[in-house]
């Protein structure tokens, strides 16, 4: 019984793989890396994200100052104050240290302002690069286009179409024309 089942199985992946339907299949590709890389819109973002960091990181800069300022007084003047005093000065220093790093947490962690910020300004653009490729595999008959840089694809022969430059002029020709009807 588990032999006939087997080749029940056999034969209808081999009928399914030599089948018209599957022969017909169009497949491209595009490299989603390099989409990002050439883009205006997403290098637009990524100035945007870097000139935020900049200016975050000026400001944790200035905490790091502040502390090791207030670090250093204590230090030079530990012998002259009294502990009352000493212990304001150590408990001040923790108290900036602790807003360092809820500043750090807050700007750069896992649900911080930053991640927040990326997400919000990327997701239009990957909006466009959504529809973009939608177009073109409408316009070309693709029935599937896959990211390389995702991982999906594990052999991509050279006769298999690269769709990222197509891709990039769509984008761009979008961009120009969005261009055009903003003037």
């Amino acid at each position: 019984m588990k032999s006939k089942i087997y080749f029940l199985m056999i034969t209808l992946i081999l009928g399914l793989g030599f089948s018209p339907a599957f022969a017909q299949l169009k497949l491209g590709y595009v490299n989603s890396q390099q989409v990002l890389e050439k883009f205006k819109d997403a290098l637009d973002v990524k100035k945007q994200l870097a000139e935020l960091n900049t200016q975050w990181e000026s400001e944790a800069r200035n905490m790091q100052r502040e502390i090791q300022k207030l670090q250093e007084e204590l230090e030079s003047q530990s012998l002259l104050l009294s502990d009352q005093r000493r212990q304001e000065k150590v408990q001040e220093i923790q108290t900036l240290g602790q807003k360092y790093q809820l500043f750090l947490q807050t700007k750069w962690g896992q649900q911080g302002e930053g991640v927040k910020k990326e997400v919000e300004l990327l997701q239009p653009v990957y909006e466009k690069i959504n529809t973009a490729i939608k177009k073109i595999g409408e316009a070309e008959g693709y029935q599937y286009i896959f990211d390389v840089v995702a991982g999906n694809i594990l052999y991509a022969s050279d006769d298999q179409p690269d769709l990222t430059e197509k891709l990039l002029a769509e984008l761009n020709k979008e961009l120009a024309a969005s261009t055009t009807d903003s003037k």
